[in-house]
């Protein structure tokens, strides 16, 4: 929000090296719901977030699991 952006995926940084991303809640929540949350930023910036949420619905699920 900072910088202007609406999503993650706007970033150009790899959200491994992202605080708000590695930090300790961030850790829990990717542990508890098994998400793999740089691969839904990566799928975001390749493929578009209307592309993301189509696949989400096609596969039934609110996040890509690792």
């Amino acid at each position: 929000m900072e910088k202007g952006f609406h999503t993650c995926a706007e970033c150009e940084m790899d959200v491994k090296n992202c605080r708000l991303h590695n930090n300790l809640i961030g850790k829990f929540f990717a542990f508890v719901f098994r998400s793999d949350r740089p691969a839904c930023i990566r799928y975001i910036r390749e493929n578009g977030k209307r592309a993301f949420a189509e696949e989400m619905t096609k596969r039934g699920e609110q996040t890509m699991k690792k």
